[in-house]
């Protein structure tokens, strides 16, 4: 079975082009749920995100996200140490997830998919792309955020430029009809 990568900076459409995915009857695993949610239930990966950063990564059991993100968003070090908990997890839990799927190919939605070279694992890879204005826009929207907040985590994400030359596949995510009829080709062209 394939495994097709998407990915995107945040803002990019990402979720909305795995759900047009979805509804062409392919499974799809988003790599950032299944991450919280191990972080969460994980006995393990609970210990070592608390040995890394303290006791205030959880509040009654649950993960203080905007602590972590406090911390990790503003100490390259800190997350590059969490990454290396979450992402060998979020791998193991995948393939087990994978075994059980049925179709041509499972699609791996990922946020920071060529940061990590988690596209290594991948028979093909698209990039959701959008301008940087449209994604600030679409995550404060979304988000109770501040737009400090999102250019912060931009910065910890490649630029498409240099994701573009990686991908198989790039959607521009601009308007829902034209991002479909990309959806639609790219599922034609791996579906051979």
């Amino acid at each position: 079975m394939k495994v097709v990568g998407l990915t995107g900076g945040i803002g990019s459409g990402k979720s909305t082009v795995a759900k047009m995915f979805e509804q062409l009857g392919v499974a799809v695993y988003i790599a950032d749920i299944e991450a919280k949610r191990l972080m969460n239930e994980d006995a393990l990966v609970k210990k070592q995100i608390i040995d890394l950063l303290g006791n205030d990564s959880y509040i009654n059991e649950e993960l203080n996200r905007s602590y972590i993100a406090n911390v990790v968003f503003n100490d390259s070090s800190k997350l590059l140490q969490l990454n290396a908990i979450v992402h060998p997890a979020v791998a193991n839990h995948f393939d087990c997830w994978k075994s059980k799927q049925k179709g041509n190919y499972v699609v791996k939605e990922a946020a920071i998919l060529f940061e990590n070279e988690g596209h290594k694992q991948c028979d093909y890879t698209i990039l959701v792309s959008a301008p940087i204005e449209t994604r600030i826009e679409r995550v404060l929207k979304r988000d109770k955020t501040t737009r400090e907040d999102i250019l912060s985590r931009m910065n910890n994400q490649w630029e498409d430029a240099r994701k573009i030359p990686l991908a198989d596949f790039v959607i521009y995510n601009k308007n829902i009809e034209d991002t479909e009829n990309q959806v639609h080709k790219v599922h034609g062209e791996i579906s051979l």
